[in-house]
């Protein structure tokens, strides 16, 4: 119906038949009144889900937007039920508002504690908050990836099926309307003179990527709160992968690169980086490593070296006394200082 309405609509346009239009218009009001209604009812005297608490695997992760403090991150988990619950491991994915503040705690191969429905175990929740017994065994647990086989969904909702259904019955309902007025609408396509088009596509595949944006204006450095991470979630969005291998920021430039064919210890996901931390850093290197005039600073973010665990940042700042720097780990505890004339 919601088909044959549009379809209405539209010959009524191209036709200058006001009948046709009005009686679409009409059917389609009644279409979205009817939805609107049936939108409100709610079932009544239902229990709250009775949920319980266990631990998870976050095997990726991705943000999917950067306006405001909490962005929507999609997860992919393995969830570790308690063996009392008698269920063995398995794959979900969800999607769930984290704050930017509490972001880098989450990173891909980490533990983090969920809470789930036993009846509908699709029905996963991060438990941002745990309590210290919980967060203690998240920080001491190892789980194992459970296969792609055992993800689950909601069964309720196979929303392939049901979007083919819906398109074609949407397809069905323009095509009746269409057909029973082919005659006029040919002799209005043949009075008219159609412009010619020409699609065009194109694309391209490469082993390596490079991706950068500048940030303008008076406040506009990323030394700003949540400057860092939202335009590293830009980046992200521009490339297939958000494993990366080098990460340079500069006070209005951010650069990401990559290369699939690297290894994944010698990559590093751009979302599991401390953001939130690196200007603190920077201040820091700025202030006592020797220089009295910083004038540049830059941070260059690689995979770790050796038995290093988690990438490398090294803030680099620049004076009239010379270059220094500083290192740090992936949770921004610093490991190495190099001042003015020191070398390294």
């Amino acid at each position: 119906m919601t088909g044959a309405a549009l379809a209405a609509v539209a010959v009524g346009i191209i036709l200058e038949d006001v009948p046709v239009f009005v009686a679409g218009g009409g059917v389609l009001a009644l279409l979205i009144l009817f939805a609107v209604l049936g939108g409100k009812r709610r079932p009544a005297g239902e229990e709250p889900p009775v949920g319980r608490l266990a631990l998870a695997r976050i095997e990726d992760l991705r943000a999917t937007g950067g306006e405001s403090a909490d962005v929507p991150v999609k997860f992919r988990l393995t969830v570790a039920p308690e063996p009392e619950d008698a269920r063995p491991a398995y794959r979900v994915k969800i999607t769930q508002h984290i704050n930017l503040v509490d972001l880098p705690a989450y990173r891909p191969r980490g533990i983090a504690v969920v809470e789930y429905r036993p009846d509908k175990p699709w029905d996963v929740r991060i438990v941002t908050r745990p309590t210290p017994e919980w967060s203690r065994r998240a920080e001491e647990a190892e789980i194992d990836s459970a296969p792609d086989s055992t993800l689950v969904s909601n069964p309720d909702v196979d929303e392939g099926s049901w979007c083919l259904l819906v398109l074609l019955a949407f397809l069905a309902g323009a095509v009746l309307v269409v057909l029973l007025f082919r005659g006029p609408l040919f002799t209005a396509a043949n009075d008219e003179d159609t412009p010619p088009g020409s699609p065009s596509k194109s694309s391209s595949t490469s082993r390596t990527f490079t991706t950068s944006t500048t940030v303008s204006g008076p406040f506009s450095s990323l030394l700003a709160f949540g400057r860092m991470r939202a335009t590293a979630m830009e980046l992200e969005s521009r490339v297939d992968t958000a494993y990366v291998t080098e990460v340079t920021i500069e006070d209005h430039r951010m650069a990401v690169s990559g290369d699939s064919t690297r290894p994944p210890t010698e990559t590093f996901h751009l979302q599991s980086l401390p953001y939130e931390l690196l200007p603190t850093l920077v201040r820091e290197a700025r202030t006592t490593l020797g220089i009295r005039t910083p004038e540049t600073w830059r941070i260059d973010i690689t995979p770790p070296t050796g038995n290093g665990v988690g990438p490398r940042v090294r803030i680099t700042v620049t004076g009239p006394e010379g270059t220094a720097h500083l290192d740090a780990d992936a949770t921004g505890r610093v490991v190495d200082r190099r001042g003015v004339g020191e070398g390294g």
